[in-house]
């Protein structure tokens, strides 16, 4: 029961010759060659598409002496191929072409990353543009292979890729984001976001895989190269999240992000991260002080880096923060500001004394010694100076000003304590600045402060002066009962 194609028998009006009865059958169909079973040109475009693909599963590793480049560019330009033949499809692909791309790409993709270049501690630093050594000689196949999977999940039905790309394949893609090559990253960046966005019953799933691989990182490893690409996902998801926030949500930011700060890392991520916490701030003012004291408690302490960045994403919170919290957070914010604008605010300090001692012994392990503290004293000036900046901040200074009682002779006394003792003169003139601001907020204050500065430091010398006279005493008393016991010359010879 097929359809009967008349013969030129049976046709009165025209007629047709069994050559070119053949000569229509083989004219190619004119739309694409990728949506429908019918006819010889279709299954010819057909094969060509799954020859294509299978010459594309075949891996190369780039560093095999044996491989041939020839083959290496031939799949290179089979790829380019692929790509234009799903460019130019205007209609779903067929269910095969779709089941063999996505294997083609699997293929590929998964595979065992090399070991870490530096596996002796985290990357502590953003990657060096001129730096080739991490990135793969993969890229010239992996580019085109991630454009594929892109057009994959962008253009073909979500309810058709499902059985392909399932749970397991998102586990493995985001296995990859361990590449240290950026290039990488970057594409694994856009297909996850997609996936994410396109399959939403996927969603909660993701979600709490990439909270694993934060928690594996925060609590166990310390190493991972992708964490900053995962938090620019996280920053476009948590931006579509509805107000008021769910328990989930906040159960992330407190479980997840926040332990985030604490990682040695922190400078490579840390304006992905700011941005995330800055979205929570943002939908639910309330949870600022929160968010302020538990960033307080993971402070660093040797980590100069990290004080000026954090000093500087506390300053962006403070001007989203509920005003109703100014009272509650003014003092512990401008204590810990107080003290990282004392950082190293000794003219003699233990480091200048450090260097020098190093000189009459001249070496090349003090010379590095010396060139290495040299570079600590620097970081910590640059803490001041960006905690003395924080001053210039509306925001900062009424929160401040919200409990002057309680943050003015904590400040006060910082600010004099600059004055007296810093070694930088920047940093002396930015303290000179803010001191003359804080006399005229309250200038009945702050003298009201200096006079206990000066209370204290007077009790505090005389402190000290009775301190020393008991330890001449307590030293007097030795050497008096260590005169009675010392056998004399008579005694010892006596005794024999």
């Amino acid at each position: 029961m097929g359809i009967r194609r008349e013969s030129p028998r049976n046709s009165p009006k025209k007629k047709n010759t069994l050559k070119q009865l053949f000569e229509l059958d083989s004219k190619p169909y004119v739309g694409s060659p990728l949506s429908s079973p019918g006819g010889a040109g279709i299954d010819y475009e057909h094969e060509e598409f799954l020859s294509a693909i299978t010459d594309c599963s075949l891996v190369f590793t780039f560093t095999d002496p044996q491989e041939s480049p020839s083959q290496q560019d031939l799949k290179r330009l089979r790829l380019i191929q692929v790509v234009s033949l799903l460019k130019s499809s205007r209609k779903p692909l067929q269910e095969d072409l779709v089941s063999r791309l996505v294997s083609m790409v699997a293929v590929n993709l998964f595979r065992p990353l090399p070991p870490p270049s530096n596996s002796t501690s985290v990357i502590s630093a953003l990657p060096d543009e001129d730096d080739l050594s991490t990135f793969t000689p993969l890229w010239p196949h992996l580019q085109l292979v991630y454009d594929i999977l892109l057009r994959l999940v962008v253009n073909v039905d979500p309810k058709k890729l499902k059985d392909y790309i399932n749970h397991r394949f998102v586990r493995n893609l985001l296995f990859l984001f361990q590449s240290e090559d950026p290039r990488e990253r970057e594409g694994l960046k856009n297909v996850f976001h997609r996936i994410y966005s396109r399959f939403t019953s996927y969603r909660s799933f993701m979600r709490e895989a990439m909270n694993d691989v934060f928690l594996h990182y925060i609590f166990e490893t310390e190493r991972h190269c992708g964490i900053g690409e995962l938090l620019e996902i996280w920053g476009s998801i948590i931006n579509g999240f509805g107000v008021p926030l769910k328990v989930e949500h906040k159960l992330f930011l407190m479980r997840v992000l926040l332990p985030l700060h604490k990682g040695k890392g922190l400078q490579v991520y840390h304006r992905q991260l700011a941005y995330c916490v800055a979205q929570f701030v943002q939908k639910e003012p309330a949870l600022g002080g929160i968010i302020v004291r538990r960033i307080l408690r993971y402070w660093p302490i040797t980590n100069c880096h990290k004080e000026v960045l954090l000093i500087g994403e506390l300053e962006e919170l403070v001007e989203n923060i509920d005003p109703d919290q100014y009272r509650t957070l003014a003092v512990p914010l401008c204590s810990r500001i107080t003290r990282c604008l004392k950082s190293c605010n000794s003219q003699a300090s233990p480091l200048g004394l450090m260097i020098t001692n190093c000189l009459p012994f001249v070496s090349y392990y003090n010379l590095m010694i010396s060139v290495r503290v040299c570079h600590i004293e620097n970081l910590r000036f640059q803490v001041a100076e960006r905690a003395l900046y924080v001053w210039n901040n509306e925001q900062f200074v009424k929160m401040a000003s919200a409990a002057m009682e309680e943050v003015f002779p904590v400040v006060v006394q910082g600010m004099e304590s600059n004055l007296k003792m810093h070694w930088s003169k920047s940093v002396k003139q930015l303290t000179e600045n803010v001191k003359s601001m804080l006399e005229e907020m309250d200038p009945t204050l702050y003298e009201k402060c200096l006079r206990e500065i000066d209370c204290r430091e007077s009790e505090a010398r005389r402190e000290q002066i009775r301190r020393q006279q008991r330890w001449t005493e307590i030293e007097m008393a030795a050497s008096k009962q260590n005169h009675f016991l010392q056998p004399t010359k008579s005694m010892y010879v006596s005794s024999h």
